[in-house]
């Protein structure tokens, strides 16, 4: 089972395709984003209500009204996203098991108790270690690697695709 939602590959992927080769954000709708990305036009405007909320991306309005990145987006973090959608999740929940022996007949030694469990201390080191990672890498990152990739006809077809979609509306 995966520690975060979709939601999170969903919301990075799509402040990802609102960047274009050069870095500079593009406005987009969620539909249009959807239908760019193949997924669930519902759940994407659900994410992009929490995304909004958090400040990451702001509403536009008139025709063909949707939406564009509220900062620039090297300073957009992966770890902001990820927080936008999932909240703040801790990856473990200590049940104080080292009290629970047993052997200690539900009156662990003082011992026991002495000092932080040793396994939460580990698990809090390894999610801070990976909050840190996420915090180090941005939108813009992704998406310049993402382009580094892709042929360089790639910007032209995407960038077509939207003019298409928009025409058509």
């Amino acid at each position: 089972m995966a520690f975060y939602s979709s939601g999170v590959e969903y919301g990075i992927h799509s402040l990802m395709s609102m960047v274009d080769a050069n870095g500079d954000a593009r406005e987009m709708s969620v539909r249009e984003l959807a239908e760019l990305q193949n997924v669930p036009y519902d759940y994407l405007a659900k994410i992009f209500t929490r995304l909004s909320r958090a400040g990451l991306v702001v509403s536009t309005e008139g025709k063909g009204g949707g939406f564009r990145l509220a900062r620039a987006s090297e300073l957009i973090s992966v770890l902001d996203i990820v927080q936008a959608i999932d909240g703040d999740k801790s990856m473990f929940e200590c049940r104080e098991i080292r009290q629970r022996l047993a052997l200690f007949d539900e009156a662990p030694p003082s011992w026991v108790c002495d000092g932080p469990c040793g396994v939460r201390s580990v698990m809090d080191s390894a999610q801070q270690r990976m909050e840190e990672e996420l915090a180090r890498h941005t939108v813009l990152d992704l998406a310049r690697k993402m382009f580094r990739k892709a042929p360089d006809t790639f910007t032209i077809e995407v960038k077509q695709w939207i003019n298409d979609r928009r025409s058509k509306a």
